[in-house]
């Protein structure tokens, strides 16, 4: 059977590969923080025998897009922003450190300050508890400071230092898990130069109409795809009828 359908079956395979990606990135066009991802084609020529006639197609994430969504501002103490460039450190699922732009925080059941996904915000020593207070204020620089209850206005009391970071873009991946690690799983020094912005929450950075474009043309080419496959059976049927002429 001609290579061509081979070809055609893994440019369609691919092109799901980056349609989920796509749709990935569209699902969370509202969700605080999100970065969306970025998704290439790869053209890889076939080796084998005969003319070097036949080239597939790879799809690679190609990193992550950077730049800062938009700034809404919500009034609420527990709700900050990264102003400018940098990063939240916050406890993964799997108990290793991770860093997100979602600054949408509250504290949990037990104490601990957390996002609004569920992640324990760390602090210099690890996740920042949060005792019972009146108020709560979270300065430029990530202090947390509180209010304990019962007690006079002139005794806010220091609970923490929310962990922020700002390292080299390059220097991070993005997992499964939406979060972001540094590419040798080390992690990250955190930077004193990175300022908050208190009652503010970053919007997602992706592009919508261009998501949306973007299906769409994703689409059309797995169509495509799955016409070459229809042409290669075609082919293949009447050359099987032309040799059984004989």
């Amino acid at each position: 059977m001609d290579r061509m359908l081979y070809i055609a079956a893994d440019g369609a395979r691919q092109i799901q590969t980056a349609q989920a990606v796509n749709a990935n990135n569209l699902a969370n066009a509202s969700t605080t923080g999100f970065k969306a991802q970025f998704e290439a084609m790869r053209a890889l020529p076939v080796y084998g025998p005969g003319h070097a006639s036949r080239v597939y197609t790879q799809s690679e994430t190609t990193g992550v897009d950077y730049n800062p969504g938009s700034l809404m501002a919500t009034g609420k103490n527990l709700d900050i922003a990264i102003n400018g460039k940098g990063w939240i450190a916050v406890q993964a699922p799997d108990g290793g450190e991770a860093y997100t732009r979602a600054g949408d925080l509250r504290v949990s059941a037990t104490g601990i300050l957390e996002t609004g996904a569920g992640h324990p915000v760390m602090g210099d020593g690890g996740p920042i508890s949060i005792p019972d207070a009146q108020e709560l204020e979270i300065a430029a620089d990530g202090t947390v400071s509180v209010l304990p209850v019962g007690q006079a206005l002139s005794t806010i009391a220091v609970v923490g230092r929310i962990k922020l970071i700002n390292p080299p873009d390059g220097d991070l991946v993005i997992g499964n898990d939406g979060l972001l690690r540094t590419q040798d799983g080390s992690n990250a020094i955190a930077d004193a130069n990175v300022r908050v912005a208190s009652g503010m929450l970053e919007s997602s950075n992706v592009n919508t109409i261009e998501a949306l474009t973007t299906m769409i043309h994703l689409a059309r080419q797995f169509e495509t795809q799955v016409k070459l496959m229809k042409t290669a059976e075609e082919a293949d049927a009447a050359s099987t009828k032309l040799m059984s002429i004989s």
